[in-house]
C-alpha cells in the first residue's frame, strides 16, 4: 500500500530553552521556513494542523487560531488543533494527510510546537501526568517518570535488571546527538557516566537515572504535505509506503504494562501494508522518552523477541554502524522532547535522511525509514514507513 500524500518541505527549530516568548513565536519560526523549503507560499495552502499538548504549559488555548496570528496570510485557511499526548505531532500529520486523501485539498501545512520551560519542573511533572490515567495513576511520585519507573521495575522483575543496557541506549543516543545541529543537548556522555549513579546522574524515579529520561525542551517543527498530483513539479517528495495507528488500554492496571501491544500491532500493520520486513529498513526514529521505552520498542518492532530488547543494545545492533541504526538524530534523549513538536520532528529527521540532507547524521544510502511515535505509556501508537519518491 502506498498513500497518495507526500512530504514536500520541512523546517525545524533548535530544541532547548527557546527565546521565543510563546507558541505563537515558535509557529512563525518554522511555518514560513517550511513553506519556503517546499517552494510554495501561504496562498497555496488548503489546510493547516497544529500539534500542541499544552494542558497547562500556557493559559493560551485554541492553538488552531494562533496560526493566523503567527502567519497572517493564512487567516482564512481552515486550521485545527490536534492533541494526542506525546504523539500529538503525528496526530497532526495524519490529520493533514487524511484531509488531502479525502480529496478536499492538495496542500497542507503541519506544525508541531511546545513551550515547556516557562513553568517549574514540578509543574512540568504534574502537567505530563495528563498522559496517564489520573483516576488510578494521579498519585504516582515523580510525575510521568514515575509511570515509566513502574514499567521499568516490572520489566526487571520479569527479565532481569538491564540498567546497563539502558545506559548503552542513552550513551548511543547522546553520541548520535552530537551530530544533530538542532539537538537540545549535544554532549557525548559515554557509557560509564550513563551507567553510574552520581551527583550529576542521580536516580530520578525508581531505577531510572537522569540519563534514562528525555529532556524538558522548547521547540517546533513543520512539514508541508501534498497530494502526489500537486507535487509533480516540486523539488522533492517523500512518500508514505505505509502509515498505521493503533491504540491500547489507557489504565496500566488493565494490561501487561511491559508488552507495548499497541505498538507491536502498529508496527505489524505498517510492515504488512508496506510489504516489507524490518530488515528492509535502513533506519528508525523511535520514541525514546525513557531508555526503557526504546528497549521495549525494539521488541515491539520485531527486532528481538519479547523480553530481549536489551540484547539489541548490548550487541550494538542499533548503533550507527549496526544492523538497524535507531535514532541517528539522537532521539528524544539528546534532541529533546517538546511534546507537540516531537512527532513532526521525527518525520523531519527521517525525511532528511532519505533526501541525503542529514549532514553528519546521515545513514549512508538510506532509502527506507521507519518512524515510531507514541502517546502516554504506549497508549496511542503511530508508525510511518517513509521512502523517497523524488
Amino acid at each position: 500500500m502506498t498513500t497518495d500524500s507526500v512530504i514536500i518541505g520541512w523546517a525545524h527549530s533548535n530544541f532547548g530553552k527557546s527565546e521565543a516568548a510563546d507558541i505563537e513565536g515558535l509557529i512563525a519560526d518554522v511555518g514560513y521556513a517550511a513553506l519556503t523549503h517546499a517552494g510554495i507560499g501561504p496562498e497555496d495552502v488548503d489546510f493547516a494542523t497544529i500539534g500542541v499538548l499544552n494542558s497547562g504549559f500556557s493559559k493560551q488555548g485554541f492553538e488552531g487560531g494562533l496560526i493566523s496570528a503567527a502567519m497572517p496570510e493564512m487567516r482564512h485557511v481552515p486550521a485545527v488543533h490536534c492533541e494526542n499526548a506525546c504523539a500529538t505531532g503525528s496526530a497532526a500529520l495524519y490529520t493533514a494527510i487524511d484531509f488531502i486523501e479525502s480529496g478536499r485539498g492538495d496542500v497542507a501545512l503541519v506544525l508541531g510546537a511546545e513551550k515547556m520551560t516557562a513553568v517549574s519542573n514540578a509543574e512540568v511533572g504534574d502537567i505530563l501526568l495528563c498522559g496517564s490515567y489520573r483516576r488510578e495513576e494521579d498519585q504516582v511520585e515523580n510525575g510521568f517518570a514515575g509511570i515509566f519507573a513502574q514499567i521499568t521495575q516490572s520489566y526487571f522483575q520479569k527479565y532481569g535488571d538491564h540498567s546497563a543496557e539502558m545506559a548503552m541506549i542513552a550513551a548511543k543516543n547522546h553520541a548520535n546527538g552530537m551530530n544533530n545541529p538542532y539537538a537540545h543537548l549535544k554532549k557525548d556522555f559515554g557509557f560509564e557516566f550513563c551507567n553510574q549513579i552520581s551527583d550529576k546522574n542521580p536516580f530520578v524515579a525508581g531505577p531510572l537515572r537522569r540519563t534514562d529520561c528525555s529532556l524538558v525542551s522548547d521547540g517546533a517543527a513543520a512539514l508541508v504535505v501534498a497530494s502526489r498530483a500537486a507535487a509533480q513539479d516540486m523539488k522533492r517528495a517523500i512518500g508514505f509506503r505505509a502509515r498505521a495507528h493503533k491504540n491500547d488500554m489507557f489504565p496500566l492496571s488493565r494490561r501487561e504494562m511491559t508488552a507495548f501491544e499497541g505498538a507491536h500491532q502498529a508496527w505489524a500493520n505498517a510492515k504488512d501494508q508496506a510489504g516489507i520486513t524490518l530488515e528492509d529498513l535502513d533506519l528508525v526514529e523511535t520514541h525514546d522518552c525513557f531508555t526503557t521505552a526504546e528497549m521495549i520498542e525494539y521488541e515491539a518492532m520485531g527486532l528481538t523477541p519479547v523480553g530481549q530488547g536489551w540484547k539489541a543494545a548490548r550487541e550494538g545492533w542499533t548503533r550507527m554502524d549496526g544492523r538497524l541504526p535507531v535514532n541517528p538524530s539522537g532521539g528524544l534523549k539528546s534532541k529533546g522532547h517538546p511534546i507537540g513538536a516531537t512527532g513532526v520532528s521525527q518525520h523531519v529527521m527521517a525525511a532528511m535522511q532519505l533526501t541525503g540532507e542529514a549532514g553528519d547524521m546521515q545513514v549512508k544510502g538510506a532509502s527506507l525509514a521507519g518512524v515510531f511515535n507514541m502517546g502516554g505509556a504506549a497508549v496511542t501508537n503511530y508508525v510511518s514507513i517513509l521512502e523517497r519518491v523524488r
